[in-house]
């Protein structure tokens, strides 16, 4: 009888010491492991598969309720945002002429100019913002003139946002033009090969865009699109998610609000589809990832040690934190007392 009431006194003190520290059982896709669980705090759900292609979806708290943004799509459609030409490559100009906030992603790509290019940064434009600068990536090398009826001083469409791991380590990891290019060429390559096509666009054949809109690639798409596009309906926290390819981890998308999340999923799902299409291997056999495995990469990422710091504008800055596995970018918002809005994770190989 005193072994039973020593043991369950032991066993209560350590709960009374664990609580406070968040040492707490959590689940993770069904299986129950041991893991912090703090301000941070998250729930994994899944794997959901299609093809090569496996999606875990990330659970957790609302961070900015109440707080709702426009994105750059959105924005571009309702004509609220004007994005101007600088004739510079890696410049170009934002001006947010609504009420609302906007808020833009790293990846995004607009669509004309004098050439395409990807916003290199994520940026939160205030209401009548005025003429903003914004880093950016060409995405289409060659061409510096008006490509058909398309405006050449202004882009007036972000339909997509990058597809491809290389290509965003190159923009945003790199920071360099020449890769980026050549990312794009290698994307391009392993599209054709894989749809049995060059998809390369006619009007402009380095264009990253116009691979993206060729109908073979959209149609590869759609297969995945389809049959995992609505496994966020019906759930209120989710606010991010994982992919893999082939098995092997390649991404995640984290948002400070599952209503922003929810507005950007079919983007970057249909970017994440374009990605497996490229990767494709036929005929090859592949097992998803284990939870455990995901835990891993979201909990490691943010531990590396080479941190960088850059003030993207006045109210919102970008911390880079790289090790040898992962780069972990997060996206603070100086009006919030620096809480993070979005957080990105990328696998180097």
């Amino acid at each position: 009888m005193m072994k039973t009431n020593l043991i369950s006194f032991l066993a209560g003190l350590v709960l009374l010491i664990a609580a406070p520290l968040g040492l707490v059982a959590g689940t993770w896709g069904g299986q129950t492991t041991q893991r912090p669980q703090g301000k941070d705090d998250y729930r994994l759900e899944g794997p959901f598969t299609q093809g090569n292609l496996t999606v875990f979806l990330i659970h957790g708290k609302d961070r900015i309720k109440g707080q709702t943004f426009i994105t750059l799509q959105e924005a571009l459609v309702q004509r609220k945002v004007i994005v101007r030409e600088t004739r510079s490559v890696n410049e170009l100009s934002i001006e947010n002429i609504s009420s609302e906030e906007v808020y833009v992603q790293s990846g995004d790509i607009v669509k004309g100019g004098q050439q395409d290019r990807m916003m290199a940064v994520d940026l939160i434009l205030p209401p009548r913002s005025g003429k903003i600068p914004i880093s950016a990536f060409c995405v289409e090398n060659g061409r510096w003139s008006q490509r058909g009826s398309e405006a050449a001083t202004v882009f007036n469409s972000s339909a997509n946002v990058i597809a491809g791991r290389d290509l965003k380590l190159a923009a945003k990891n790199a920071e360099s033009q020449g890769e980026v290019w050549r990312q794009v060429a290698v994307a391009q390559d392993k599209l054709s090969a894989n749809t049995g096509t060059r998809v390369n666009g006619a009007a402009s054949p380095t264009s990253f865009q116009l691979a993206l809109e060729n109908e073979k690639v959209q149609a590869s798409a759609e297969s995945y699109v389809k049959a995992l596009g609505n496994i966020v309906n019906g759930k209120p926290d989710v606010i991010g998610y994982v992919f893999a390819i082939n098995g092997k981890i390649n991404s995640a998308d984290v948002y400070a609000s599952s209503s922003l999340f929810k507005k950007l999923w079919p983007k970057l799902l249909q970017a994440s589809a374009i990605e497996a299409t490229a990767e494709l291997r036929r005929g090859e056999k592949f097992t998803a990832p284990p939870a455990d495995a995901v835990k891993g990469f979201l909990d490691d990422s943010p531990k590396g040690t080479d941190e960088k710091q850059r003030d993207v504008s006045s109210r919102v800055q970008m911390v880079t934190r790289e090790s040898k596995e992962n780069v972990f970018f997060e996206t603070r918002d100086r009006s919030k007392s620096d809480a993070w809005v979005h957080r990105n994770y990328i696998k180097k190989d």
